[in-house]
């Protein structure tokens, strides 16, 4: 019965979704005829996100170690065990910015008109998409747009998950831009919904996301980029361990 419960959760805030992204439709597709108006695109993608989570009963409660300069652009990197840690950052992340995702998602009715405007596709097992997509991350950052970007590169196949390694792209990408790292810990999306919520569901609850301080890069070198890597691993880890 709780399992079932949980599962027409994760329906209702499926199609709760779906619904208030056909609601803004028209002013979406008005939107995406000219890429100068991009940058509104993810103002309507946050209420799409308030208006589906509130809806659901999912709210996220967001602290900061300091106050962030959102006039700054960051690479913002964050675990990842839910797909509601899109949602928690959009909703965070006060500037404007975009995601790296896989390039599946453009099949998804939602997550497709996104990632066909604003966001970065990428096959990972590809290194020529790979190459494509930092490249444009690149592009949208010298132009001021945030890159978010999850070092696990996929949501942990265990559960409970596990911080797993981080890949270095994202931080050889900060230190060639002199870009900040903005490290963020999503606590515990996942026992709100999992991965994507087919296996065990989801629930009404309150996701606790926490900012960190940014982690400056200008005076580092290539040669350093494990060891930022390594640095923002621990930072996030030592966070959920005390979470």
């Amino acid at each position: 019965m709780k399992i079932t419960l949980k599962r027409l959760h994760t329906y209702f805030y499926r199609y709760s979704v779906a619904f208030f992204f056909i609601l803004v439709w028209p002013i979406l597709y008005f939107l995406s005829r000219k890429q100068s108006r991009y940058k509104y695109i993810n103002r309507f993608r946050r209420v799409i996100i308030f208006l589906s989570t509130t809806v659901s009963g999912i709210f996220f409660r967001v602290k900061y170690e300091e106050p962030i300069d959102w006039s700054r652009t960051y690479i913002i990197c964050s675990n990842h065990t839910s797909n509601l840690d899109v949602s928690a950052i959009n909703l965070t992340a006060k500037n404007n910015h975009c995601f790296i995702g896989k390039e599946e998602l453009l099949d998804n009715m939602v997550l497709g008109f996104f990632f066909r405007t604003i966001d970065i596709t990428v096959n990972r097992e590809s290194k020529i998409s790979s190459f494509r997509a930092f490249k444009l991350a690149t592009e949208k950052l010298k132009n001021g747009i945030s890159v978010v970007i999850f070092p696990e590169a996929t949501i942990p196949l265990e559960y409970p998950p596990k911080l797993s390694s981080f890949k270095n792209g994202a931080f050889r990408l900060a230190i060639e831009l002199k870009i900040p790292i903005l490290p963020v810990t999503s606590s515990d999306t996942w026992k709100v919904l999992w991965n994507t919520g087919s296996q065990y569901g989801s629930r009404p609850g309150i996701c606790n996301i926490f900012v960190h301080k940014p982690v400056e890069t200008a005076h580092l070198t290539l040669d350093d980029a494990d060891t930022l890597r390594d640095e923002v691993y621990e930072i996030i880890k030592q966070k959920l361990e005390t979470a």
